[in-house]
């Protein structure tokens, strides 16, 4: 099952974290990003996808490492729809990070300055879209859009751009 069908059976589960009024947050925050800082809705979710790459190595390597809690546990700490700079720190990191920032600017062509001002609200933002799977009843339950976006049978079907594109086709105009 693809990542927007774990989502979309997340929204469908009373269960899980995921709701409309939670996709919703997300794409209005999406929208609020672009105009602050005149990029269109589609870059920032080429943004968002572009960034959901780099945090599912980083959660990967923590999944490996640490466990499949510790990265939950990275995915509740950093979510949110706000700037959070220890997102970028914990998830990136400074040598990542400007790996992030010069990929951005050569997918988008928008100048380092705005990136750098973008990337601590798209951070959070791809992991809230995550936390959507978690569990409400049983935490230790595992959290099933978190699985597929790390795609434990690695069939490259993980893109958060589009993820949330057919979420906000499927929510309607907001």
């Amino acid at each position: 099952m693809g990542l927007f069908d774990q989502i979309l059976s997340a929204v469908n589960n009373p269960d899980q974290h995921a709701n409309p009024n939670q996709l919703g947050s997300i794409l209005n925050t999406v929208q609020q990003l672009s105009g602050n800082y005149g990029a269109s809705p589609d870059t920032t979710q080429s943004m968002l996808s572009v960034v959901g790459n780099y945090v599912r190595g980083s959660l990967q390597q923590t999944q490996a490492t640490a466990g499949a809690q510790q990265a939950q546990a990275l995915v509740n700490q950093f979510s949110g729809t706000g700037p959070n700079p220890q997102a970028v720190q914990a998830l990136l990191g400074p040598g990542l990070q400007q790996q992030v920032v010069q990929d951005l600017i050569g997918r988008t062509g928008l100048n380092a300055q705005t990136v750098q001002a973008m990337l601590p609200v798209l951070v959070p933002l791809a992991l809230n879209l995550l936390q959507g799977g978690a569990n409400t009843q049983n935490p230790q339950a595992g959290n099933s859009v978190l699985n597929a976006f790390l795609d434990g049978d690695r069939d490259g079907d993980v893109d958060l751009g589009d993820a949330l594109r057919v979420a906000g086709q499927f929510l309607g105009p907001r």
